[in-house]
């Protein structure tokens, strides 16, 4: 996993640690797209782009965009660091 990916994904746990609090859905949402992108980074070479990884990444900024924009600033970084490695 390349580092400034890696070190993304820490500063997103970092917050979920620290944040205002979130409900469990919204929390377990966070973790999963987490799980998500680590284990589509370890299969990276043998699959196609996942687009419904991203689109999960865009519907999360979306949804704490105006109350955790911190949160979702991350996730927009996530997002980028996924483009252009080409996922």
């Amino acid at each position: 996993m390349p580092a400034n990916l890696q070190q993304q994904l820490q500063t997103l746990r970092d917050q979920l640690a620290s944040s205002p609090p979130l409900d469990n859905e919204d929390r377990l949402s966070l973790v999963e797209l987490m799980q998500d992108i680590e284990l589509k980074l370890a299969h990276e070479a043998a699959s196609a782009p996942d687009a419904t990884l991203v689109d999960g990444l865009n519907l999360a900024v979306e949804r704490f965009e105006s109350e955790h924009p911190t949160l979702a600033n991350t996730l927009r970084n996530i997002i980028q660091s996924l483009a252009n490695m080409g996922i």
